[in-house]
């Protein structure tokens, strides 16, 4: 196991920049997930931790040892790709073994070590059969056989559950966490899918425009976003303009129409520096959706009018029209859902708001 650091790293191709000055530490044996949009620099990131790419400037570091000059078949990595890139004409048991075959492994423990990679991905029988043979989820897990067989340092994942349907990806998050868990190899993981990476990571790096803007625990950075940009990618937000009237160690104040006064604890107003234009931020899951009679005590509220609803089984969204303000509450529910067009109140607890500074364009 080793570690990876980004110290001052820069890509460029021609005029456009597509990661910019980049510092990260990712300790060794973390599963570090790097989650954003397309476009954002993730995967060049990723890139260049393999060697597959030049950074512009920065040094890249592995175990503490430079790699900038070093080529991607001597820095000791596993790497799966979105597309699995196993060899179609090889069976199962030669696309896993072929790694071994640039490390001088004795060729009497290259079967041992196959069928102890396949035995750990749950394919224990499969070495004689052809890639085209297996469904998507076995290609997977082949691929991923294949990159620990080596025995790397660093684990290298990009988007490999994206070709996956819905529960079966599901599934893998599940599988892959768990080998990672019992070889406990340092993880690098490129998604663009918010609940994998809540799911799986031990630490999230938020990436937007080529520039990371959060890092953190999964808790961290979905409690306590450090900017728009991360409280409306990583799960359902509202924004709601606001006026910060005062702060001090218990936390900070804020004015927010229909709401009014909010009293945000101090762990979620961080980055508030004072008075001054402010942003409240509502997780939507966070707004509880009731008739004005049942709302519990301690709840901020007011009223609100359905205007959509969102079906989606044992859950559902609501769109809300509070005055000029649309807002949107995921509730749990169990049996029919509010119907369109019913007077309802919304509130939420004030430890579950959080503050942002008002960002300019």
């Amino acid at each position: 196991m080793s570690s990876v650091t980004l110290r001052n790293v820069v890509k460029r191709f021609h005029k456009f920049t597509a990661v910019h000055e980049t510092n990260l530490e990712i300790p060794e044996g973390a599963f570090v997930t790097l989650l954003g949009p397309s476009g954002c620099g993730k995967t060049t990131n990723l890139r260049m931790i393999a060697g597959l790419l030049d950074p512009t400037e920065g040094e890249i570091l592995i175990g503490g040892r430079r790699v900038n000059d070093v080529p991607i078949h001597k820095r000791n990595l596993g790497i799966v790709f979105q597309n699995y890139a196993l060899f179609p004409h090889k069976t199962v048991a030669e696309n896993v073994a072929f790694g071994l075959r640039y490390r001088d492994v004795p060729k009497a423990d290259v079967a041992a070590r196959v069928q102890a990679a396949l035995d750990l991905v749950q394919l224990p029988d499969v070495g004689e059969r052809y890639p085209k043979a297996l469904s998507g989820g076995q290609q997977q897990r082949i691929a991923l056989a294949r990159a620990i067989v080596i025995e790397p340092d660093v684990l290298l994942l990009d988007e490999p559950l994206s070709a996956l349907d819905a529960n079966l990806r599901e599934d893998m998050r599940v599988e892959l966490k768990r080998i990672q868990d019992k070889i406990g190899v340092t993880t690098v993981f490129v998604t663009h899918d918010q609940s994998e990476a809540l799911a799986m990571s031990d630490r999230i790096v938020v990436m937007s425009a080529g520039r990371i803007e959060q890092t953190g625990s999964p808790e961290e950075v979905y409690n306590n976003p450090a900017s728009e940009f991360v409280a409306q990618f990583l799960g359902a937000s509202n924004m709601l303009e606001a006026r910060c009237t005062g702060t001090d160690a218990g936390g900070a104040t804020l004015e927010a129409e229909p709401f009014g006064q909010v009293a945000v604890p101090a762990e979620k107003a961080q980055r508030l520096g004072g008075p001054g234009a402010a942003q409240l931020v509502l997780r939507a899951e966070k707004l509880l959706v009731m008739p004005a009679a049942e709302m519990p005590e301690g709840m901020i509220t007011a009223p609100a009018r359905i205007e959509t609803v969102d079906y989606q089984g044992q859950t559902v969204r609501y769109f809300l029209r509070l005055g000029e303000r649309q807002l949107q509450a995921i509730n749990m529910i169990d049996e029919r859902p509010f119907e369109q067009g019913a007077e309802v109140r919304v509130g939420f607890r004030p430890k579950d708001a959080s503050a942002l500074p008002m960002e300019t364009a």
